[in-house]
């Protein structure tokens, strides 16, 4: 068995990843439930059939993973993964929705949303997408970041404290970064959590902490996945 295939093995034994299920429709949110309680290191701790439940379950349970559909009755899932962030900021936000329309994604990272999955996405790319979030690490499909960053550029565009042209203000913006924080940034778009990039480095977790932080005020970023999603609109230059 090859190194990282028994280290996944060996998370699944040790790690119970509890989960809340945000999601309108009875069918979909019980086939989802099904699925991730067949798998070991999951949990399925609540389910929710509209965001204002999801929200209160949230609080109550305080989940590691929720799984939020956007559009549902009461309070939309956008609010409550807002809401969800401002109480329980370890708690990680898995966006999972029909749609993909620019403005729906864009909010959802906004509020705080980690990953993003389509519901047509298969069975190992939900499981594995789980057990990412739950390991500190951003997960949006090249489909998805294209979206956001084209929303950023639009941003950009009309705020008048940036550049005319959007790419000109990232890359003005990347000179600012220092050899390591660029290092660290490519690490970041290659999707390794803080963790990570501290072994690949030889750096304390909490170093790497502190340079993402750093990171993402120099980036104008207000989250993680804000963050992942820009760094692919920069580009890593070796020195």
């Amino acid at each position: 068995m090859a190194i990282g295939e028994a280290e996944r093995v060996q998370e699944k034994c040790q790690v119970t990843i509890r989960i809340l299920i945000a999601e309108d429709q009875a069918l979909v949110r019980r086939g989802a439930a099904h699925l991730l309680s067949l798998e070991t290191d999951m949990q399925v701790v609540g389910q929710a059939c509209n965001g204002l439940e999801a929200v209160e379950l949230a609080r109550t349970l305080r989940p590691d993973v929720v799984l939020m559909d956007l559009h549902m009755p009461i309070k939309g899932g956008v609010a409550a993964t807002r809401e969800i962030m401002q109480s329980l900021p370890a708690t990680q936000i898995l966006v999972l929705t029909t749609l993909d329309d620019d403005e729906t994604v864009f909010e959802a990272v906004r509020a705080g949303a980690q990953a993003y999955l389509l519901k047509d996405a298969d069975e190992d790319e939900l499981l594995e997408t789980v057990r990412a979030l739950r390991r500190g690490e951003s997960r949006l499909t090249p489909q998805i970041a294209r979206k956001v960053m084209d929303q950023f550029r639009r941003l950009a565009a009309t705020a008048p404290s940036r550049a005319a042209e959007p790419s000109a203000h990232l890359k003005a913006t990347s000179e600012m970064l220092s050899d390591k924080e660029e290092r660290i940034l490519q690490l970041i778009c290659e999707g390794m959590s803080n963790r990570q990039i501290a072994q690949a480095l030889f750096l304390a977790e909490g170093t790497i902490k502190n340079y993402v932080s750093r990171i993402m005020a120099k980036l104008h970023a207000s989250t993680r996945t804000e963050l992942a999603a820009l760094s692919r609109a920069v580009p890593y230059r070796p020195r």
